[in-house]
């Protein structure tokens, strides 16, 4: 399918679930119809040109599908109504025009799959089905699983919302700002995943990060002053701005020292530095805005020897005040090490081990070892330094990562 046509699909998509959701209800019946609309266009359009109004084109299928689905289950005559309902709809040329331009369903969407209700891997795997247009079969390989599984979960998902009551309206003012948290940390999820998989014969799923920051910028749209929802925008961009350096030309993984610069996007660090500056000032800084500082701190560097550790360690221990995470400890110690000596770093290590056990916490057990390696390589302890790279890479997925870990080890022995 042609990447224009794939990503006017998927911009329009939680348009038309939009208005589907708005006018029947049920969700989930709406979800399988949009999918449907989404799946006859991927097939159609390459064939036959994009239609003149696309989003008319898919709510009229999407209703015909609806009709379908609603009329298959079990309660029929209870459906019949809203069967016939949109069948009227179909035959009035003025209810099939497109939502009014500032009608724009995607943040509610977004709240709606990222609803409490749901688990973590519930709510990302809803988002990218929903409201980023993703096909089962590709939400299933991004979280290594089978096809069958990722339905099953995502039917489960959609279940739990209709027990939960979830409704397709807009966030109050009380529960906004929960509700966008939630929305940012699946988002964030995504991204990460993307960013460095957790499993795989690629280091990075550049289907993810795109999807992440596309509705990423979907999100900033609908809430620009949000100084949060910018600053998770612009640490997308800025790390995303790294990826092609990240790899060498036997896609072998190269640490961020030893990239080439000059493949660093321009384009991408200019957009999210100009975003962190702009939020930069508000009295409010959450984490996603200092991760993104760091992240600008980085991009500012022309090089490894201009980088400003000391600054980046003062935001990461402004970070770990405000954000208490194992991930975030260990990335501090790694800051504290280039700015100020690796024995130093090593200190901290073994005092965050002690009070909060970085080496046990799941989230940061293999990155530690790989952390302890370096500075201990650095220290010149080489048969130590080889010890914990080959317990760091029995400890990962990602083959791109282990076979860097390992090719580490193996020239300390």
């Amino acid at each position: 399918m042609p990447t224009d046509v794939e990503h006017l699909l998927r911009t329009e998509a939680p348009q038309v679930l939009g208005a589907l959701v708005r006018r029947f209800g049920h969700f989930d019946v709406a979800e399988d119809a949009v999918q449907e609309a989404l799946l006859a266009a991927s097939r159609a359009w390459p064939v036959d040109g994009v239609p003149e109004n696309p989003r008319s084109w898919l709510i009229r299928i999407g209703y015909r599908r609806m009709v379908d689905l609603l009329r298959s289950e079990g309660a029929r005559r209870r459906r019949e109504r809203e069967a016939g309902t949109a069948e009227l709809a179909m035959r009035e040329p003025a209810r099939l025009a497109s939502p009014p331009p500032e009608t724009d369903d995607s943040l509610t969407l977004l709240l709606l799959c990222c609803h409490p209700a749901l688990s973590s891997t519930s709510q990302v795997a809803l988002t990218l089905r929903a409201v980023g247009g993703l096909t089962t079969a590709e939400i299933a390989h991004a979280h290594g699983t089978t096809e069958a599984t990722m339905g099953t979960r995502i039917s489960r998902a959609k279940q739990q919302l209709a027990r939960a009551g979830a409704r397709f309206t807009p966030p109050t003012d009380a529960d906004r700002h929960d509700r966008v948290t939630a929305v940012t940390r699946v988002l964030y999820l995504i991204f990460n995943e993307g960013y460095t998989a957790s499993a795989g014969a690629e280091l990075a799923r550049v289907d993810l990060t795109r999807e992440a920051i596309r509705l990423a910028r979907m999100l900033h749209a609908s809430l620009p002053d949000d100084a949060e929802v910018a600053g998770l925008l612009a640490l997308m961009l800025l790390t995303e701005s790294r990826r092609a350096a990240r790899t060498g030309r036997d896609d072998e993984l190269v640490p961020l020292d030893e990239q080439d610069r000059t493949r660093w996007n321009p384009d991408l660090i200019r957009e999210g530095t100009a975003l962190i500056d702009s939020v930069w000032h508000r009295r409010e800084v959450g984490p996603y805005q200092l991760q993104a500082a760091i992240a600008a701190v980085h991009a500012g560097a022309g090089s490894p020897e201009n980088t400003d550790w000391p600054q980046i360690a003062a935001l990461y221990l402004w970070l770990e005040r405000l954000h208490p995470t194992a991930p975030v400890r260990l990335s501090r110690v790694v800051a504290v090490a280039r700015a100020y000596g690796p024995a130093r770093g090593l200190a901290l290590l073994d005092d965050l081990n002690r009070r909060f056990g970085l080496d046990r916490e799941p989230l940061t057990r293999q990155r530690e070892r790989a952390v302890r390696a370096h500075l201990l390589e650095m220290i010149g302890d080489a048969q130590g330094a080889a010890t914990r790279y080959r317990e760091a890479a029995t400890l990962t997925e990602n083959q791109v990562e282990r076979r860097y870990l390992l090719h580490r080890a193996d020239r300390l022995d």
